[in-house]
């Protein structure tokens, strides 16, 4: 069953494309029927920069296990890394 709730996020960072690396500005996040994935419905996450067209888009479709990993090893990984290491403070004083 679709849901049709989408969270949107504001975002800032870059990801890779076809033309090369973009700065992303949003990502979202919505359970939905794969594209491409070979399931029913997938947790997918389109991270992308609107400004420059539907080209500026990475999407994932992931199982809702892959999805909960991919959030417990974020977590994990923020968590065993210096406070502030990787904010937008950290990278002005880069």
């Amino acid at each position: 069953m679709c849901t049709y709730l989408t969270e949107k996020v504001e975002i800032n960072g870059s990801g890779k494309g076809r033309d090369g690396y973009f700065p992303l500005t949003h990502a979202m996040v919505y359970v939905d029927h794969p594209q491409h994935a070979p399931y029913e419905h997938t947790v997918n996450i389109d991270f992308l920069n609107p400004s420059q067209g539907a080209g500026a888009r990475i999407p994932l479709e992931l199982t809702e296990e892959a999805a909960l990993a991919l959030v417990a090893a974020i977590q994990n990984t923020l968590a065993t890394a210096p406070p502030g290491l990787a904010s937008e403070k950290a990278a002005a004083g880069h």
